[in-house]
């Protein structure tokens, strides 16, 4: 994995698609294994606490970059719901409603986002998870009727199929974090030339 940046309390990773998160003891958040982009592991037990500490209060500014199938009604929106694992199937994530009975001791969710550019069966977006659960921009895009492309968990039947895509549109692009020693750092990711190239012409 190529690196971002380094210094005594931490590394960040320009993460391929493929690697698993779970692998790294002391990572600082989680990425899917195919989903590409900025990933932080600590170096010592005490970066750890205070770096996941800014993700539990929300303090860590975080945007993706995605490929959509079909069109978003709005140009950008925010995403609000409840998030839970789904009860028909162990792997997915699913989207409760308050008044749902399921709902009590659900997560509450939510996903900002904003049309960076529209294709014929595409939209490719820029999602800022304010939350950080488990699958939650794929959840939550799914939700609103567009699944991210190449993402067999939560795509449709019927979904436009990119013939090079291998693995989920799904790119952690930026990062704003507060380090050990108190400087605020960004960390910029491109987009990958694999999912580039699948971009519809």
């Amino acid at each position: 994995m190529r690196i971002i940046y380094e210094d005594n309390d931490l590394l960040v990773y320009d993460k391929p698609a493929g690697i698993n998160c779970d692998d790294f003891p002391k990572r600082v958040h989680r990425l899917d294994k195919d989903t590409s982009g900025i990933f932080l592991v600590a170096k010592s037990e005490e970066s750890l606490n205070f770096l996941q500490k800014q993700f539990k209060e929300r303090k860590v500014e975080k945007k993706y970059i995605s490929l959509t199938g079909g069109h978003l009604k709005n140009q950008a929106g925010e995403i609000k719901t409840l998030l839970g694992r789904s009860p028909n199937d162990r792997r997915k994530q699913k989207v409760f409603m308050p008044q749902e009975p399921d709902a009590e001791n659900k997560r509450e969710a939510e996903t900002h986002y904003r049309v960076l550019q529209r294709f014929k069966d595409y939209d490719l977006i820029e999602a800022e998870p304010k939350t950080g659960r488990k699958h939650q921009i794929r959840t939550h895009l799914a939700h609103l009727g567009h699944p991210i492309a190449g993402d067999k968990l939560y795509s449709f039947k019927g979904q436009p199929v990119l013939p090079n895509l291998k693995r989920q549109f799904l790119h952690a692009s930026f990062l704003k974090i507060k380090l050990p020693n108190n400087q605020i750092k960004e960390f910029k990711s491109e987009l990958p030339e694999e999912l580039k190239l699948c971009l519809p012409k």
